[in-house]
C-alpha cells in the first residue's frame, strides 16, 4: 500500500511516494514549465512504470496549482504549502523549530513548536528574496547555478551588494565588475544579499530559534547555507529531502487522514489528453472563472468557484 504526495509549484512539481512504514519509496523532482497539467501528468506517466493505482490508498495535493491538481488526479486532502511543509520538517525532527524554505518564485518562514505550526510569513511580491534572483545572475555571468553554489563556498569573502531589490542589486553587481571585483566573491555577496533580504523582509519580526531548517530548492546552494549560518550565528539542517519536502507532508498527511476508499482517478490520467476550458458562472454577482477540465470531451473536474457549484461536480 502507497500514499502519493503532489506539490504543484510555479518552479517545479514534486512527486513524493510514501509506504505503510512512511518511508520514500520514490520521490519525481520535475520542472513545471508554466505548464501545471502537463508536469502532473508527465509525473504521473513515470510513477505507473512501477505502481498500479489499485495500490494507492490516499492522495495528498499542495503548492499553488493545488486546486488544478486535486480536479485533474482527485485528491483525498489538500493542503496549502506551510501545513505540508512543517508536516514534513516535524517528520524529519520534531526538534526543528524554524523553517527557512526558498524557492523559485516565493519563500516563506515557518515557526515551529511541539512538531506545529504556530507562525508564518510568506514574500510573493519581490524576487530579491527568491531563487530566481540568483538564477538570473547565473545566467548572466554565463555559469551554473551549481557553479555560483560553489564559487561562493570557496571564496574567502563576500563583496556587499544592496540586495533589498532585485533590479538594484542587480545594478550593483555590474558596477562592482566593471570595478574588477573577483566572481567568486561576486557569488558569495550574492548569496549573503539574498539571505539578508530573506531576514529582513520575509522573516521580519520573527524569532528564529534553532533547530533550523532550510528547505526548497535553494537550500541545495551551498553558498546560501554559509551565508544563513554566518548571519544567524547557528548551524543550518539541510535535509536531504529538501527538494522535496511540500510533497512528502503531503504524502504523510494523506496516510493520517485517508481512511476510506480513495478519490484518486489512477495513474491512466497521464495518457489522458486534457483540455483546460473556461467558463464564467452567472449564477451570482461574484461571476467566477470556471477552470472545467476536459479528457475526450468528458469532465474529468472543475475548479475556480467560490461557492463549491462547479467543484461539486460528479468527477
Amino acid at each position: 500500500m502507497y500514499w502519493l504526495g503532489i506539490d504543484i509549484g510555479s518552479i517545479s512539481t514534486d512527486f513524493v511516494m510514501i509506504d505503510e512504514g512512511r518511508e520514500v519509496k520514490e520521490s519525481l523532482y520535475l520542472k513545471t514549465k508554466s505548464n501545471p497539467a502537463e508536469a502532473v501528468k508527465k509525473g504521473l506517466n513515470q510513477l505507473s512504470k512501477n505502481y498500479s493505482s489499485g495500490n494507492i490508498k490516499g492522495v495528498g495535493i499542495t503548492g499553488s496549482g493545488r486546486n488544478l491538481g486535486n480536479a485533474l488526479v482527485g485528491g483525498d486532502v489538500v493542503k496549502n504549502e506551510i501545513t505540508a511543509h512543517g508536516r514534513a520538517a516535524s517528520f524529519i525532527d520534531p526538534q526543528i523549530r524554524t523553517i527557512i524554505e526558498i524557492g523559485g518564485q516565493d519563500s516563506k518562514i515557518i515557526i515551529m513548536k511541539n512538531g506545529l505550526v504556530r507562525d508564518f510569513a510568506m514574500n510573493t511580491v519581490c524576487a530579491a528574496g527568491t531563487g530566481s534572483f540568483l538564477d538570473r545572475q547565473a545566467a548572466r555571468m554565463g555559469v551554473t547555478i551549481e557553479d555560483l553554489s560553489q564559487m561562493a563556498l570557496k571564496a574567502e569573502k563576500s563583496i556587499l551588494i544592496a540586495g533589498r531589490c532585485a533590479v538594484f542589486a542587480e545594478s550593483d553587481i555590474i558596477h562592482k565588475q566593471q570595478m574588477g571585483v573577483k566572481d567568486d566573491q561576486l557569488m558569495a555577496g550574492m548569496c549573503r544579499a539574498l539571505a539578508l533580504s530573506y531576514l529582513s523582509n520575509v522573516a521580519k519580526g520573527k524569532k528564529i530559534r534553532p533547530k533550523i531548517c532550510f528547505q526548497g530548492g535553494v537550500a541545495s546552494n551551498l553558498g546560501m547555507r554559509r551565508a544563513f549560518e554566518e548571519l544567524l550565528g547557528e548551524e543550518i539542517f539541510v535535509p536531504k529531502e529538501h527538494k522535496i519536502m511540500g510533497a512528502l507532508g503531503a504524502a504523510l498527511i494523506a496516510k493520517e487522514k485517508c481512511k476510506g476508499k480513495t478519490n484518486f482517478k489512477g495513474f491512466e490520467v497521464g495518457e489522458k489528453e486534457t483540455i483546460l476550458r473556461e467558463e464564467k458562472c452567472h449564477g451570482c454577482s461574484n461571476l467566477c472563472d470556471i477552470i472545467i477540465i476536459e479528457t475526450r470531451g468528458m469532465n474529468r473536474g472543475c475548479f475556480g468557484d467560490r461557492c463549491g457549484k462547479y467543484s461539486a461536480w460528479p468527477n
